[in-house]
């Protein structure tokens, strides 16, 4: 080997790692954020005030091998369609899902989860869950949400109670938006609206695209959280679920919030 060329390789090998301690602050951010990928590390790193490339991020996750690999398998959309129960509201929303008024518009949906358990026989049987969020579209923040094992219009009633009490101090008049399905249909639902002078919307039939936000929420969670994981009993899927929500409020950012998570982001326009 020609001495030049050792030299050379000799010099690359002695010479320290530039981006020692960029690397060490990406695999802390990346310790209690799994799922953060490149995009998510450069707005935490942005956060905490460092000035660095994007693709510089990208290129040090590719050489730590830390890139995302999440589960994108989908299972069957939960459909709650059961044709026209009750009257069925006009579409208010026509896709304008961003505001600048917080608890102004809300939007919800159901989806649903399925987890194994063992009867005494020993055999496994598929179970389901299902999930009634309510999200905040200023901030994309879950506001209040309900968890049961089957379809349930009492559990659909206590989150949108809930989700009332809590944008009551809105200085204009709410819209609260979702599908078609059955229990945003029954009179139970439609009257606590009127009685507090909101106004209802739907999607249009068999349009997901109508509430495609809701969409997006439960693909990313699923994707997340979901797939890829086994659950054994209704309990240990309930307290993922809850887990995350709680994560996904507080901690897990969006570029289009300037980096901050929903909770983060209302709190600090709030305080302005």
């Amino acid at each position: 080997m020609p001495k030049a060329t050792y030299m050379y390789w000799q010099k690359r090998f002695d010479k320290e790692n530039p981006n020692q301690e960029l690397e060490e602050e990406i695999l802390e951010i990346r310790k209690n954020n799994k799922d953060f990928g490149y995009r998510r590390i450069y707005g935490e790193l942005k956060k905490q005030g460092l000035v660095v490339n994007k693709k510089r991020v990208q290129r040090i996750i590719q050489k730590l091998g830390l890139q995302v690999t999440s589960f994108t398998r989908k299972s069957r959309k939960y459909s709650s369609y059961k044709g026209k129960v009750e009257k069925v509201a006009p579409n208010r929303i026509h896709r304008r899902f961003e505001t600048c008024v917080p608890h102004q518009k809300i939007v919800t949906d159901t989806s649903e989860f399925k987890y194994y358990e063992v009867d005494k026989k020993g055999k496994m049987h598929i179970k389901k869950l299902y999930l009634d969020p309510f999200m905040d579209l200023y901030n994309r923040e879950i506001i209040s949400y309900s968890i049961s094992q089957r379809p349930s219009a009492v559990g659909i009633m206590q989150a949108l109670n809930k989700a009332i009490e809590i944008t009551t101090n809105c200085k204009y008049r709410r819209i609260f938006h979702s599908d078609q399905g059955w229990a945003y249909q029954m009179k139970a639902y439609t009257h606590t609206l009127k009685e507090n002078k909101i106004f209802q919307s739907m999607s249009r039939k068999g349009n997901c695209h109508d509430n495609s936000v809701m969409e997006n929420f439960f693909g990313i969670m699923k994707q997340e959280m979901y797939y890829g994981e086994v659950y054994y009993s209704y309990e240990e899927l309930k307290r993922a679920i809850e887990s995350y929500i709680k994560y996904y409020n507080e901690r897990r950012i969006k570029e289009k919030l300037g980096w901050m998570s929903p909770v983060e982001y209302r709190r600090t326009l709030l305080a302005a």
